[in-house]
């Protein structure tokens, strides 16, 4: 595989977040409860997520991937208080807090697609059979990753072609990092727990201060709990059966 391959190849999954939106194609007018469990549904997902980038991150290197889940955690932190009063903050259709929740769950996103985008280079710089592997279960992978920008933007108002272009634009990362990570393979191997521990830590963060909360307030407990856990075990299910 030469370089240019690489590049299409993790092109490929970034196209394929975009993707998630497409559900959304059948329910546009969700009411306020659904906001809540949308909510709920985003944080799950991200929470199965994360706990599989700190397993994999594990594989790696234990103490770089906790390194970088704290990091990632007060990245989400310092951001949040950054943009607190960020009332006239704009994204697309969104205003005030909705924007802001917005660009911190596609901020993070977009965050987490280095780390995907390493992975895919350094597997191509092994094999070639094991850097198309991990390349379609990165694929696959970012269609859950879409469906959860989908359930913060489109309940808010967002368009679901807006919301597939976000989802989109938060992968780009990914085939921008697979070449030069396939290039120099050895040094980013080293940190490759870095960049996935990050991702971790700053999606978990995210849920437990804007997601879960949000949902909350639309939505009764049970309910959120339910969605939120059960999603979170489906991604877990997903993930596993992609390995």
């Amino acid at each position: 595989m030469d370089v240019v391959g690489v590049f299409l190849a993790a092109l490929a999954t970034a196209l394929a977040t975009g993707l998630g939106a497409l559900p959304f194609l059948f329910a546009r007018h969700p009411g306020p409860s659904w906001v809540g469990l949308a909510s709920a549904l985003a944080a799950g997902l991200m929470v199965g997520a994360s706990i599989g980038l700190l397993w994999e991150g594990g594989r790696y290197g234990v103490g770089r991937t906790v390194v970088g889940a704290l990091v990632g955690g007060a990245f989400i932190w310092i951001s949040r208080r950054l943009i607190a009063h960020g009332r006239e903050l704009h994204l697309g259709a969104l205003r005030g807090a909705d924007a802001r929740r917005a660009l911190l769950v596609v901020g993070v996103m977009t965050v987490h697609s280095f780390s995907e985008g390493v992975g895919v280079g350094v597997a191509f710089g092994g094999t070639e059979a094991l850097g198309i592997l991990i390349a379609v279960a990165i694929a696959v992978h970012n269609i859950p990753e879409g469906l959860a920008i989908s359930l913060v933007l489109v309940p808010r108002g967002t368009s679901v072609r807006d919301a597939a272009g976000w989802s989109i634009f938060s992968s780009l990362p990914q085939p921008l990092m697979a070449v030069p990570a396939f290039l120099f393979v050895e040094a980013f191997s080293g940190v490759l727990p870095i960049g996935l521990g990050f991702a971790a830590g700053a999606m978990l963060w995210l849920v437990g201060a804007e997601l879960v909360p949000d949902a909350l307030e639309t939505a009764r407990p049970r309910s959120v709990a339910l969605v939120g856990v059960g999603a979170a075990l489906a991604m877990l299910l997903f993930l596993l059966l992609l390995l």
